[in-house]
């Protein structure tokens, strides 16, 4: 295949990035049906239903990632010609970045993350497994004359796997799907992008970095100068997923596409698609219109869902709480649809009420994980640098040179209630805060026998060295109690503060009228100091 770039095809003017200077061994790939399916794909699924403006699609994404993949390349070919980057290695990344997300469906991450476990429970899919089986699609259908040792190369940059082809460079693997880091130009351009089209803006000088890139040790590294833009640049990505993509309406119409698209699927077969390219070319959000513009009577419940969502009637958020990490586990395999609906049957007996009609698919309990990219781990700690002084030596940055100010752990779980069913939301509410109650039972043993637990009623500073592994979690909430508490401040200068635990409720998600039982269960806690009050009377 010819990668020469004596001729230029055309420019593609870009919001983000200017003018794309497109030649014709990239012409060839974005003038096929597999990638001119992503114009119809949105980048961020849902969330133009919250932010109108974010209608951006995979498209444009895509372009402006190969667009970066080739900057950066060319930046390492010339600044470092004895890495000897050839025409060819800066051409397959190039194609790389802009083919990355072929095989992304309808409402992106919504299909993949959500949708395909929940109609294909056995299967594992990924849309890096499909960008790889439409990548082979796109080559074979359009006679491409790619060669072989170069199309493996290809697949293997988006998957970011450079133990596929050990003989290539290492170093190139971090520049389109980076699994060192994840400081990659996919990243480059997605919150970029992002950001602007929703109005959220970012202070992320991207040139920078790309012009302080230099491959030492076998890796890309940036000047020390930039180690603050680095930290940056996660945090970044940690408040886009906080305040963007894990939104709260966001989350509420992605659980009603998938059940739409759950209904319809037996009718369409749409989940099955994923495994023929031929099938998988014209699956796009376009589904939506096929569904609504269907007059099928086996269609009729996923058209209704559908028209709830342009009329505003959407799935209603009860409550919701941030997790520390090392606790995820417990709250995941705890908090379910399953033991909330058993609390509100209680309630309801306890309440005579005999009126109730909610079942356990109209419960929805959904955890996100908001991270700086590495879990609970700080992915500066894997990027390496170097400095004026020695330019031609790369170094981890030890603690003090960057900020101290850090988080104890990089990540969070974050646990969402809703409920398809808007008049019993403060019931619904009531339901989970009993299983919240339950789980927590044994802090109130800690209350009584721990006096140096701050979750007691004691404010603290909580220790901000990031952790060198991952975090075993404890098995009880006690354990977990317990190794929480590391540290009190001072009393002086204390603000005084209410008593508040990992399984407190959230005081301003707290509903009007919330159902209260008669006779609620009690804590072991409690009990205990009932049966000492009555032994000593």
């Amino acid at each position: 295949m010819d990668y020469s770039c004596a001729v230029q095809t055309r420019d593609i003017k870009d919001p983000i990035h200017g003018n794309i200077q497109v030649y014709p061994a990239l012409a060839a790939f974005i003038d096929t049906a597999q990638f001119q399916r992503l114009r119809n794909i949105k980048q961020l699924g849902t969330t133009s239903y919250v932010w109108p403006a974010a209608t951006h699609t995979r498209f444009e994404h895509s372009l402006g990632v190969a667009y970066l993949a080739r900057k950066m390349a060319l930046h390492l070919q010339t600044t470092q010609r004895a890495l000897d980057i050839t025409d060819r290695d800066v051409a397959c990344v190039e194609i790389a970045g802009l083919c990355h997300d072929l095989g992304h469906g309808p409402w992106s991450h919504v299909w993949d993350n959500l949708f395909i476990p929940a109609v294909l429970k056995d299967v594992k899919w990924t849309h890096e497994i499909g960008s790889e089986m439409m990548f082979d699609d796109l080559v074979s259908k359009n006679n491409i004359p790619l060669p072989d040792k170069d199309h493996k190369f290809i697949k293997a940059l988006i998957a970011g796997e450079h133990a596929r082809v050990p003989d290539e460079k290492g170093f190139l693997f971090d520049i389109v799907a980076n699994k060192r880091n994840g400081l990659d130009v996919d990243k480059f351009d997605y919150l970029g992008r992002d950001s602007h089209m929703c109005s959220h803006p970012l202070n992320l000088d991207i040139q920078r970095l790309l012009d302080s890139a230099r491959v030492l040790n076998g890796q890309i590294c940036y000047n020390m100068k930039d180690i603050n833009l680095v930290h940056n640049f996660f945090l970044a990505r940690f408040n886009m997923h906080t305040d963007l993509y894990n939104h709260k309406t966001t989350r509420a119409i992605e659980y009603m596409i998938v059940d739409a698209l759950t209904a319809a699927d037996p009718h369409l077969k749409i989940a099955q698609r994923i495994f023929d390219s031929d099938q998988y070319v014209d699956l796009s959000d376009h589904i939506m219109t096929e569904i609504e513009s269907s007059k099928s009577p086996e269609l009729a419940k996923a058209r209704e869902i559908l028209r709830c969502i342009h009329v505003r009637k959407l799935y209603r958020h009860v409550d919701f709480k941030s997790i520390e990490w090392p606790m995820r586990q417990l709250f995941r395999d705890n908090i379910t649809s399953s033991r909330i609906i058993a609390e509100i049957k209680k309630i309801a007996t306890l309440t005579q009420d005999t009126t109730c009609t909610l079942e356990e698919s109209d419960v929805i309990v959904d955890f996100s994980t908001r991270s700086y990219g590495m879990r609970e781990l700080n992915p500066v700690d894997f990027v390496r640098f170097y400095s004026k002084r020695s330019p031609d030596k790369s170094r981890h940055a030890t603690h003090g040179v960057i900020t101290n100010v850090l988080p104890k752990y990089f990540a969070e779980d974050v646990l969402t209630i809703f409920t398809k069913k808007v008049e019993y939301m403060a019931l619904v509410q009531a339901g989970y805060r009993a299983v919240l109650k339950d789980l927590g039972q044994d802090s109130d043993e800690d209350e009584e026998e721990e006096s140096d637990s701050h979750y007691a009623g004691e404010d603290v500073e909580m220790a901000t060295t990031p952790p060198e592994t991952d975090v075993e979690a404890p098995s009880t909430p006690k354990a977990l109690l317990r190794k929480a508490s590391l540290g009190v401040i001072p009393r002086e200068g204390r603000l005084k503060s209410t008593k508040s635990t990992p399984f407190s409720n959230n005081v301003f998600t707290t509903m009007p009228n919330l159902p209260k039982p008669s006779s609620p269960s009690q804590g072991r806690g409690v009990k205990r100091r009932r049966e000492a009050n009555s032994s000593t009377s």
